[in-house]
């Protein structure tokens, strides 16, 4: 990344989920990049080990009560605490060529702090921007901002892309850029070393929240008595209540025999080649799904939900099977066809595996964003 721009990377969360892994891969090795993090946490001390001078906002931004799907108004007893973090955001800038935006909340702060530091904004937007994320007066005020300081804005779906752009954003400004992954060539796993059962076996990856759909699979397997399935993911953004949700069906239904909640994992790509499926349940469109294109560079058979960017990933079901967003019975029809026949799941997982290493790979994804940031740094 010879002459690449100075970047200063912000992200609102410490915790790793999705858009923390992308930034993770994304900064590694990027000359003279800094972060700046609004609330501390393991992702300060991954990008630290990479080389990054990182900085933590003073005692947390503690931007928690300004939920998405609420009112601004949640904001204003924040004010202050707002005022401070625009201020150091833009004396973090000035000692670098762009400022690249990783998550919603730190979009707003260096929209806002953009008026001060004179440098060009780069926003990697991460979700759907529609009414189930976010409340309207945030969806107008982020794309008013976006239409008018952003520089570009990077989504990582077709899906992301039309949502941004139905919203009122600027079609001009939008760039699609695949998420991507270490491309690493599966290995031999072993289900006794890893404490998984034997039988018919199926894995859902993803943290625990209400839209991921957790819940329609265990829906979907008490129609398939014979079908274990591991859990693999935590409640991180105070969704522990959902957690607890799911706990108590899998205890009413008696499921305990066959559902393990596996928890935070970082052997997620040797667990996605023990089991027999992956299933991706999200009952909401997903503006990525990295889990899918995880689980397609392991080689294991693919089910996802048809919503938001499944279907794009998955070539239109070449790649992976793809049912209904919701559909409890639907999913385990889909489940009990790969056990049955479980042949052309294994020759879509093939075709799956080439996709990943022709689209997905991480240095197609850090190649396309350094040209995107060089060109607004120009």
């Amino acid at each position: 990344m010879m002459g690449a721009p100075r970047v200063l990377f912000v992200n609102q969360t410490g915790v790793m989920s999705g858009a923390e892994y992308v930034l993770a891969n994304l900064a590694a090795h990027w000359p003279g990049a800094s972060a700046f993090l609004l609330e501390g946490g393991p992702l300060a001390d991954v990008l630290r080990r990479q080389g990054l001078d990182v900085v933590v906002a003073p005692s947390g931004a503690q931007l928690g009560a300004i939920r998405r799907d609420r009112t601004l108004l949640a904001a204003l007893p924040l004010v202050r605490r707002l005022q401070k973090l625009v201020f150091a955001i833009a004396a973090a800038a000035r000692g670098h060529d762009v400022v690249y935006a990783n998550s919603q909340k730190a979009f707003l702060l260096c929209a806002l702090a953009s008026f001060f530091f004179r440098r060009p904004l780069v926003w990697h937007l991460h979700d759907i921007m529609n009414e189930r994320h976010f409340g309207g007066m945030q969806r107008r005020l982020q794309i008013l901002l976006a239409n008018r300081r952003a520089a570009s804005v990077i989504v990582p779906s077709r899906a992301a892309a039309d949502a941004f752009i139905e919203a009122g954003g600027r079609a001009e400004r939008v760039r699609v850029v695949p998420n991507g992954i270490v491309l690493t060539p599966p290995q031999a796993v072993d289900r006794a070393s890893l404490g998984l059962p034997q039988g018919p076996l199926v894995g859902v990856f993803s943290r625990l929240a209400p839209w991921k759909g957790q819940h329609v699979v265990l829906d979907a397997l008490k129609a398939l008595p014979d079908v274990q399935c591991i859990l693999v993911g935590s409640a991180l953004f105070g969704e522990d209540a959902y957690r607890q949700e799911l706990e108590a069906t899998v205890e009413r239904e008696g499921l305990g025999e066959r559902v393990r909640f596996l928890g935070q994992r970082n052997d997620v790509p040797v667990l996605m080649q023990a089991v027999d499926g992956v299933i991706h349940s999200s009952i909401d469109p997903e503006p990525f799904g990295l889990t899918i294109v995880e689980a397609m560079l392991a080689g294991t058979p693919v089910i996802a939900t048809d919503c938001g960017a499944s279907s794009e990933i998955l070539d239109g079901g070449k790649a992976g099977k793809l049912v209904p967003p919701g559909d409890a019975d639907a999913l385990a029809k889909a489940v009990r066809d790969l056990f049955s026949d479980p042949r052309p799941f294994r020759e879509r997982a093939t075709v799956g595996r080439e996709r990943v290493n022709a689209v997905y790979g991480v240095d197609t994804m850090r190649e396309t964003i350094a040209r995107i940031v060089k060109a607004a740094a120009g």
